[in-house]
């Protein structure tokens, strides 16, 4: 499966996306406009081993509730994943069996180099 779970008014989203340069034909999902699904989230937790690491805490929401002062468990995260796409870190890549999530610069590397070794 390839899949790209992203935010299409994020500006890193958009500076990410025009270096992958990824086939037209790609499955892409912009969180805001269609939710993340217990499917979805689902899928990333099998790959990514928990739900922490698909959450942001530098999300806006994530101050604004003080999330940061609770014993947040995995049970937690899922369901605050679901509530608000705020919460996702982006952008989250799927490629085959890899994932690939947020913003920071090795991921990203990561990322290109998984999208273009299979050109």
């Amino acid at each position: 499966m390839k899949k790209l779970y992203y935010l299409s008014s994020c500006s890193t989203c958009k500076k990410i996306l025009n270096q992958w340069n990824l086939p037209r034909d790609f499955k892409m999902q912009d969180v805001k406009r269609n939710p993340l699904t217990l499917e979805d989230l689902d899928l990333m937790h099998q790959r990514s081993g928990s739900f922490e690491a698909l959450f942001s805490r530098r999300a806006k929401l994530f101050h604004e509730r003080q999330l940061g002062a609770e014993d947040l468990d995995e049970g937690r995260y899922k369901s605050l994943l679901l509530e608000h796409y705020t919460f996702l870190k982006r952008p989250v890549l799927i490629w085959d069996d890899h994932i690939f999530i947020g913003s920071a610069k090795a991921t990203i590397e990561e990322a290109f180099k998984a999208i273009h070794s299979s050109d």
